[in-house]
């Protein structure tokens, strides 16, 4: 009869390594799957008014959990199968039954959970296509951990020794792979991203020079003849500048109420981070604040013309400066 060994620091160290990396490799690979599907599958009840670049911060978030930890995942199970395959008393250690049995207990909650879920959407009339997927990929990842860990229990072999769990096993690495080389087609690269960005700045410096040129013309009814004009030392306000180059904005006047802003954009937010509706969704009415309508840019010189609107925007009417006595 085998001796059962007491646990070593080590065992306990990579037991609950194991464990606690399983868990951010699950979360990790089921929220990409659940921006996947929302990008691709969108709801006109939940994405009317949702940028499409909304969900891109979960999926780099995930990439880089899976990137780190999925690895470290993989090395400890096989790590602790061959220590299994050494030391098959390792087998019976407690903390190792407990842990495992804890990982079971969470994986059948979270399938009793989503069943419940499932019914109760039904229920609420919300059984949609995208609702279902996400559904099967909760489906996918407890069932699996589930499987794995039971059959781990139940077995004393390696589980590489078994050709159906190495199918398993090489199925869900391929799974996780493909999903980490999707974030990046789906996000884009690190570079895209930085360029992204510095459009992000200049759409956002572009705003704030539009509502100064608005005010100044409220305030003196006519529209400045250049950007420095706009410089106000006592409220603070500084033109800014191209992030980037340091170049200064276009500013043009087209007329007595209109003008425009040009900038320089790297990207094309029609690609990057168009409005999920007006990519995606056909709606009968046009989007009551779409960004993308107004401030969508392609990239290279890329220009907005904008016309003041008296009724909505009046000019302010000088208040009477009282004459006071000299003393």
């Amino acid at each position: 009869m085998d001796v059962i060994q007491k646990s070593t620091p080590r065992d306990v160290f990579l037991y609950l390594f194991s464990i606690v990396a399983l868990a951010i490799s699950a979360v990790a690979f089921g929220t990409l799957l659940f921006q996947y599907i929302n990008i691709y599958f969108p709801d006109p009840l939940t994405d009317y008014y949702r940028p499409i670049s909304s969900y891109f911060s979960p999926i780099r978030w995930s990439l880089a959990s899976l990137v780190v930890i999925f690895p470290l995942y993989i090395w400890v199970l096989r790590f602790l199968q061959k220590d299994w395959v050494l030391h098959p008393e390792k087998r019976e250690l407690r903390i190792r039954k407990w842990l495992l049995y804890l990982t079971l207990f969470v994986a059948s909650l979270i399938i009793i959970g989503d069943l419940i879920a499932l019914i109760f959407n039904f229920l609420e009339g919300e059984l949609t296509l995208r609702f279902l997927l996400k559904i099967l990929s909760i489906f996918f990842i407890a069932g699996s951990v589930f499987f794995y860990y039971l059959w781990n229990l139940r077995h004393e072999e390696s589980v590489f020794s078994d050709s159906k769990m190495r199918i398993l096993a090489w199925v869900i690495i391929l799974a996780v792979i493909i999903a980490v080389v999707g974030g990046f087609f789906v996000a884009g690269s690190p570079q895209n991203q930085r360029e992204v960005r510095f459009d992000e700045r200049r759409i956002g410096d572009l705003q704030s020079i539009q509502w100064q040129i608005v005010n100044y013309w409220q305030r003196k009814g006519a529209l400045p003849q250049s950007l420095d004009e706009l410089r106000d030392d006592i409220g603070g306000f500084v033109v800014p500048r191209d992030p980037q180059t340091g170049e200064a904005y276009e500013y043009r006047i087209l007329g007595s109420l209109s003008f425009e802003l040009c900038a320089e954009f790297e990207t094309s937010s029609l690609e990057q981070s168009g409005a999920i509706y007006s990519k995606r969704l056909t709606p009968a009415e046009p989007h009551p604040f779409n960004q993308f309508e107004y401030w969508g840019h392609s990239s290279g010189n890329f220009c907005f013309s904008r016309t003041i609107d008296p009724q909505l925007y009046p000019p302010l009417e000088k208040s009477a400066v009282p004459n006071l006595p000299l003393r």
